[in-house]
């Protein structure tokens, strides 16, 4: 049996592991982008559906019990918020009692007040953040795989120091590592990448900062062109 025959069902195995790693972190960034961009509704479009019971998540944010801005999800793809509540006294007061009589008894969770991210926490948040995102805790679940499959082996392009720094400050560095180590998740078994020079731990952290910055970029557009799409 020639090596490359031997080699080809733990090449399968390892492909089968990576397509279902990249795939549930896809949804969460998908998820995550469409999250973080919700569409501008009228509060009448969220009593209405939360009437016809499609509401599956409800965040708010108060001041005095009195709502002033408020996002919903009809779904795990579908988010709107409503901005710009009057807080205080007059008629066009929205408060959190009258907000959760219109959930009625079947209440969505968590129906509470939004909380900021971490922003000064070094792992992204947003892998971790998937109580509304219809698969649970496997998003998280797939980032850490990922995370230790790339501490546990040894990386085609950079040292573990420099996808250290991809994974956490770049975001999106478990995509790539997935998408690119130890070959070109295109790449079939007989056809081996090129050599090359590694990224060391200070390229690394350089490469992040801009991947970072790309991550955000990118997370405005796919939310906003994916909330065009769905309406």
């Amino acid at each position: 049996m020639t090596p490359e025959r031997a080699r080809t069902p733990w090449w399968a195995l390892g492909l089968a592991v990576r397509v279902v790693l990249l795939a549930l972190l896809l949804w969460g960034v998908l998820v995550a982008a469409l999250r973080a961009f919700p569409a501008d509704r009228p509060l009448e479009d969220f009593r209405a559906a939360a009437g016809a019971g499609r509401v599956t998540h409800v965040g708010y944010r108060e001041q005095d019990g009195d709502v002033y801005r408020l996002t919903w999800a009809e779904g795990p793809l579908v988010w709107r918020q409503v901005q710009g509540l009057s807080a205080g006294d007059g008629p066009e007061i929205y408060s959190v009692e009258r907000l959760h009589r219109d959930l009625g008894a079947d209440r969505p969770g968590p129906a509470g007040p939004e909380r900021d991210s971490d922003a000064n926490g070094f792992f992204p948040d947003w892998p971790f953040d998937t109580s509304p995102s219809g698969i649970g805790w496997w998003v998280g679940a797939a980032w850490v795989a990922a995370f230790l499959i790339m501490i546990g082996s040894t990386p085609r392009l950079g040292n573990r120091w420099a996808w250290f720094w991809l994974f956490t400050a770049g975001q999106f560095g478990a995509l790539l590592f997935l998408l690119l180590e130890p070959r070109p998740l295109w790449f079939g078994p007989e056809r081996e990448p090129a050599p090359r020079k590694r990224w060391d731990g200070g390229t690394g952290c350089l490469l992040s900062i801009g991947l970072g910055f790309a991550a955000m970029a990118a997370a405005v557009v796919l939310g906003r062109l994916t909330g065009l799409l769905l309406g």
